[in-house]
């Protein structure tokens, strides 16, 4: 399984607004394109950085999936994610696989 993680640092001013947009706006626009089949959404509380941080994670079957969503709709989300918390935020991202 494939893990498309985002950490994002999000000011504490915001992050109740950023919480409620990810979560009724970005991930329901992240799941539609079809490429992931979960997605789990964390608060990291033990992080040393200023503001709140989270983690979204997305599951997805194979590497093929991940590369269908980078390739076809990773840039336009960010864009819009960007758009919406313009100097907000700081987000990296991480991409995992599951060791059997």
């Amino acid at each position: 399984m494939i893990i498309f993680n985002d950490t994002v640092i999000v000011e504490e001013a915001v992050h109740l607004k950023w919480l409620k947009w990810v979560k009724e706006v970005h991930i329901p626009a992240v799941m539609a394109t079809g490429y992931f089949k979960s997605y789990q959404v964390l608060n990291v509380i033990d992080s040393p950085n200023e503001g709140v941080t989270y983690c979204v994670q997305y599951y997805a079957d194979s590497i093929e999936d991940f590369t269908h969503f980078y390739n076809k709709h990773l840039h336009q989300l960010q864009a819009i994610h960007n758009q919406e918390f313009e100097n907000q935020f700081v987000i990296f991202n991480t991409l995992m696989k599951t060791v059997d």
